[in-house]
Formats: C-alpha cells, sequence, structure tokens
C-alpha cells in the first residue's frame, strides 16, 4: 500500500464523514461507524475482523470514557442545579470590584467549565454579565468575552469535560498530565482570548443587555442562600487534585524514587479518574444537597438528567474509539505512522491541523476532536512518545477543534442570540476569540513540548 494510496484513503474517509454530517445530516455517531467501515473494506480487511473491531474499539473506549464522563456529568449538574455557579461569580466579582470585572469573569469561566458543560455555564452566568454592563454602561463584549473565553479554554483543555477526556483516553495518556498541562497552557490562553481581546473588540461593537432576556428562568436554588464560594472551590479542587496526586505517585514509584507500598497503591487508587470523580460527586451531593435541604428524590432527579446530554457524548466517542480501531487493525495506522515519522511536521502540529481542518468544515468541536485523535492515535507509537508529550497531542488536537467557529457550530448562534449580535459581530467577537484559543493553544502547546 502506497503512501498516495493512503491519503488517499484518509482524505476520502474524512471527505465521506463530512459529507453524511453536512449534507446528508447523518448524526456524527453513524457516520464515524460507516466512515470506520469504509476504512476497512477499502483496506481490504475481512468482513468479520471489521466487525470485531467495531465490538473491540466501541469497548475498549468506552470502558473508560463513559465512566469518567458519566460522573463529571453528575458532579456537574450537582454544582449548576446547587447554585455554586452564580456563587463563584458574586464572590469574584465582589472581590475584583466592577472595575476589573473582566477579571473576575474569566477566573469564574475557567473554574466553572472544569464541570459544568460550557453551553450550560454560559446560559447560568450570562444574567451576571446583563447586570454588569447595565451597571457600568460599557459593552456586554467587555465581560461577556472573558467569560466566554475562560469557558472555552477550560472545555477544551482540562479534564474532566468530556473533549479532552475522550481524546486521552483514545491516544493513550494519564489524564493527570491533561490537566496539569491544560492548566499550564490553558489559563494563559484564556487571558489573551479574555481580558485582553474582549477589552479591544468592546470599543468596537458595542451592545446592551437584549430586552427579550431580561426576563430570567424561574431558578431550582434560592439566590438569597447561595453555597460559599470556598465550598464551591474546594469540591471542585478535589479531583483534580487527586488525579494529579496519582500521576505523579506513579511517575514516582516508575523512576525508583518511592518504593511501591500499601501507600502508594492507595492514593494510586483514591487518585484514579474514577475514585476521584466518585468521591467529589459523594461530597458534592452531601454538601449541596442532601445538607441543604434537598430531598432524595431530587438529587435523583438531577442524577438522570445530567446522563441525557453526556450520553450523546459517550456514544460519539466510542465511534472514535471504533475508527481508530480499525485504523489499528488493517494496518493503516502503522503505514500512516512510518509515513508520518519522515514528515517535516512535527506530531503536535500534525495533530492540530487535522482537528482544524474536521472543525471548520463541520462545526462541532468534539467531532473534531475525536475524529483527529482516532486517525493520530495509531501514529503516536512511531514517535515513541511519552506521557507528558502524548498529553501535549491531546491539547494540540482540543486546540485545532477550536479554530474559526462559525455559522455551522452552534455555538456561533448560541453567544450571537445571548448577546443580541447579528452574524457579522459575531465573527468579529466570537469566532475570533475562538481563533484566538486555538492560535494561542498551539503556540503555547509546542512552546511546553520545548522543556518536556
Amino acid at each position: 500500500m502506497g503512501t498516495p494510496f493512503l491519503i488517499f484513503m484518509v482524505l476520502s474517509a474524512v471527505a465521506l464523514l463530512l459529507f453524511m454530517v453536512l449534507k446528508l445530516k447523518i448524526s456524527a455517531f453513524i457516520s464515524l461507524l460507516i466512515t470506520a467501515i469504509y476504512v476497512g473494506i477499502i483496506s481490504g480487511m475481512p468482513l468479520k475482523q471489521i466487525t470485531q473491531s467495531i465490538q473491540d474499539g466501541m469497548a475498549g473506549t468506552l470502558g473508560f470514557v463513559a465512566t469518567v464522563v458519566g460522573l463529571g456529568a453528575i458532579f456537574g449538574q450537582i454544582l449548576e442545579s446547587s447554585g455554586g455557579a452564580e456563587s463563584l461569580a458574586h464572590y469574584l466579582v465582589k472581590k475584583f470590584g466592577k472595575d476589573r470585572a473582566s477579571w473576575a469573569m474569566v477566573i469564574t469561566g475557567f473554574i466553572i467549565a472544569i464541570p459544568v458543560f460550557f453551553d450550560v455555564g454560559f446560559i447560568i452566568l450570562v444574567p451576571i454579565i446583563y447586570a454588569l454592563s447595565r451597571d457600568t454602561k460599557k459593552s456586554l463584549l467587555y465581560y461577556g468575552i472573558p467569560l466566554l473565553a475562560g469557558l472555552a479554554a477550560t472545555h477544551s483543555f482540562i479534564p474532566p469535560t468530556p473533549g479532552p477526556v475522550a481524546v486521552a483516553d483514545i491516544v493513550n495518556v494519564q489524564l493527570g498530565w491533561v490537566i496539569l498541562f491544560g492548566l499550564i497552557i490553558g489559563f494563559p490562553t484564556a487571558i489573551i482570548a479574555g481580558p485582553v481581546w474582549g477589552k479591544f473588540i468592546s470599543k468596537k461593537i458595542h451592545l446592551t443587555p437584549p430586552e427579550e432576556f431580561m426576563i430570567q428562568p424561574q431558578k431550582e436554588y434560592d439566590e438569597n442562600n447561595l453555597p460559599s464560594f470556598r465550598l464551591i472551590a474546594l469540591i471542585i479542587a478535589v479531583p483534580l487534585f487527586l488525579i494529579l496526586v496519582n500521576t505523579f505517585t506513579g511517575l514516582a514509584v516508575s523512576k525508583n524514587v518511592v518504593t511501591p507500598s500499601i501507600f502508594t497503591d492507595m492514593l494510586e487508587f483514591l487518585g484514579h479518574p474514577f475514585s476521584a470523580l466518585i468521591i467529589a460527586t459523594l461530597i458534592a451531593i452531601y454538601s449541596l444537597c442532601i445538607k441543604r435541604g434537598m430531598g432524595k428524590e431530587k438529587v435523583l432527579e438531577l442524577s438522570t438528567k445530567a446522563l441525557g446530554p453526556a450520553g450523546i457524548i459517550i456514544l460519539i466517542t466510542g465511534a472514535g474509539g471504533v475508527l481508530k480501531q480499525v485504523l489499528v487493525d488493517s494496518g493503516i495506522g502503522k503505514i500512516m505512522a512510518e509515513s508520518m515519522a519522515n514528515s517535516a511536521l512535527p506530531p503536535i502540529l500534525l495533530a492540530w491541523i487535522l482537528a482544524a481542518i474536521v472543525r471548520v468544515t463541520q462545526g462541532s468541536a468534539t467531532v473534531a476532536m475525536i475524529t483527529a485523535a482516532g486517525i493520530i492515535a495509531p501514529v503516536l507509537s512511531e514517535f515513541g512518545l511519552n506521557d507528558p508529550q502524548r498529553a501535549l497531542v491531546v491539547l494540540s488536537i482540543a486546540s485545532g477543534a477550536t479554530l474559526l467557529s462559525h455559522v455551522n457550530d452552534s455555538g456561533f448562534w448560541l453567544v450571537g442570540k445571548y448577546f443580541g449580535m447579528n452574524e457579522k459581530q459575531t465573527l468579529q467577537s466570537w469566532t475570533v476569540m475562538e481563533s484566538i484559543i486555538a492560535v494561542c493553544g498551539l503556540a503555547f502547546t509546542m512552546l511546553v513540548s520545548l522543556f518536556v
């Protein structure tokens, strides 16, 4: 199988996926499965082996991802429904003052998007943006862009949000490294795309709060009895801290810095993403629900409600794992690896370009991440990358999948609608902000790679 045919095969597979999603309006889940079957057939795999690869790819991926995404969704739902997001925002705005509230909003978005989905966090916090804009007479974008940048950066870079969790599993890297580098890369990226860009664009586009959104929907919590900032910050920090401890404990054991013992085994067990998220979720349920008088039936309702959107992400991720498995079992992955090993482009840049192409053409950041991860995963073994280097590949994929959000992205319309912007204004503000995140994310990732 020559290189020209290999290139044709990969490009035709991506084209088929985009055609089904864009033109035929077939769900990404089914489209990824059909694309995997197509790759298997044209590569000459026996039909029985294709179906076995589908089963193996789905099972191997979902064993980890389904658990983490499901627990993360329930964890986020509890924080959202308890008023935790508003508590963080109000506290930070009060501490920073209205003159520096844009910095409060980028920090709020950055923290809240760790457990809460991007669109949910935005809709919860947008009334605070309206209030700040009314009080200071500044454009909505002065406060809105920092909030969006914080939400978008964390949503792309820091687990347990679904995108980086799925990509980390497909490329086989510990979440602790992704969290560590995601924090290092994500926060400066959010600052550049948030307060810095927001200050500039708010002088060009002056927006006032849309009248149709000034009536707020009924909330599930009492605004006069919000949980404390310290409690919310502690609960969010628990799983991140435990996962990082697990990562560094494993590293210390592997380097013979510490001797394996029951203590190191316990640290690694508690810091496994499964254990860490179960502990954090139970703490959240007790301290934010039961202790505050919420009934058991309501807790069950919230937990069930959270699994709806999580299920969609889980299935799409599983289909991405199928595509990866077919590439591996067909032998295409090995041939791709050998071809790319001679390329002048580093794997970080290759992964970014692939994710960016899929993102711009079909709109969904999640599909772009998973597609890019499925194609690049078989290649990484040829480069001999260790866990920290693979984590940087995860972040480069996440960065590329953020590029140029436009009319085929639901986020484009959500932001435009809530800020009362037309398409041109949304392109000038939101789309540029997303592109800044993509380019800065790549730049910081490549910079960190020089030291890893």
